[in-house]
């Protein structure tokens, strides 16, 4: 009697969904299981979907292909697609939109949270509303970081570093987009100038949706010591550099997990892991510092880490899998019916134009 295949459904809004979701999906085909992706939002990204995987262009592909789970990187999921709906989270709290990272939609049946300080929170959650259950996984887009057969590609990343070459330090400044926290506007001649010197490697990567005139600057000064790195190379970058500048961004907690240091511009979410300036005359000097690592700085940086991801054996994937097991055998028992939430429900109806029911 044949077993029959486990399918999982991948749910994108974002085109940054797809560093996050690709390591389950490979976790998913080593277990012999099944994979497909269903797109909304930005046409573009459905270019973004590889030739060996599969895309679901509706509503009725996706009740056909009737999957166990459907991942999400995001803040919602339809009611209406078959599975259990699983948040994966698109990145660490940061603090700089308030409590919203908790924000209960009422929505999902299970949350995959990465480290202590977001599986707390939720449990408590969970309690409060009973309509679903937590388990902490670690978060799978930094699977490939910690995997020791490491497939990241360096290649046409700038990246790459000549064999026996003097090591120069290398420094990766990131940006959100967010009007009230983005540093790249401020940043860009401060980082021409530096760049010019010869004296560090960079590395410059901006959020997906950052304003499209601050990328084209930054793309303008590409050269021998300065290169930008697309999304899709992001996590080629926070291996090869030494040190981090950043704004407040979430891309701050993927690189402390790797007990970097980061030096931050008026962030909104300070700490004693960070080091913060306010002006930007001292970017030079708090770059040199970190590069020293500080003793004290990085002990509080190892401490961070472990709070936000503590996990380094690269198998979040296959946590988050085990954790749907669970859920489907177990795990829903004693769970309450979920809120009504017509109003959210009518909307994602009305965006994906389906009103069946």
């Amino acid at each position: 009697m044949s077993v029959k295949m486990k399918r999982y459904l991948m749910y994108v809004e974002q085109n940054y969904s797809f560093a996050i979701l690709r390591p389950i999906q490979q976790a998913i085909l080593n277990r012999g299981g099944e994979v497909a992706w269903f797109i909304t939002g930005k046409e573009a990204n459905k270019a973004l979907i590889a030739a060996d995987e599969t895309l679901l262009l509706s509503v009725e592909d996706v009740q056909a292909f009737n999957p166990i789970a459907v991942f999400v990187p995001g803040n919602v999921v339809p009611d209406f697609f078959p599975g259990v709906k699983v948040g994966v989270f698109h990145g660490f709290f940061t603090g700089k939109h308030g409590n919203s990272h908790f924000k209960i939609r009422g929505l999902f049946d299970l949350y995959c949270p990465q480290g202590p300080n977001t599986t707390g929170p939720f449990k408590a959650l969970a309690d409060k509303h009973g309509f679903f259950r937590v388990v902490q996984t670690g978060w799978p887009k930094l699977d490939p970081l910690f995997q020791a057969n490491n497939t990241l590609q360096t290649a046409n990343q700038g990246i790459n570093k000549e064999k026996n070459a003097p090591h120069k330090p290398t420094v990766l400044f990131a940006s959100t987009f967010s009007k009230i926290a983005t540093a790249a506007p401020l940043m860009f001649e401060t980082i021409k100038r530096l760049s010019a010197t010869g004296e560090w490697n960079w590395l410059v990567t901006l959020h997906p949706k950052m304003d499209k005139d601050v990328v084209t600057k930054y793309k303008s000064i590409e050269g021998e010591h300065l290169h930008y790195i697309e999304n899709s190379g992001v996590l080629t970058a926070l291996q090869a550099a030494d040190v981090m500048l950043c704004d407040t961004s979430s891309i701050i907690s993927e690189f402390i997990v790797l007990k970097k240091p980061v030096v931050t511009y008026k962030t909104l979410n300070n700490g004693e892991h960070l080091i913060n300036i306010e002006d930007i005359n001292d970017i030079e000097n708090a770059l040199g510092t970190a590069l020293t690592r500080p003793q004290e700085l990085m002990d509080k940086i190892y401490k961070f880490a472990e709070m936000i991801h503590p996990d380094r054996d690269g198998k979040s994937s296959e946590r988050v899998l085990d954790a749907v097991d669970w859920f489907i055998e177990t795990g829903y028992k004693g769970l309450k019916k979920k809120p009504l939430n017509l109003l959210r429900k009518y909307k994602i109806r009305k965006q994906l134009g389906y009103f069946k029911f």
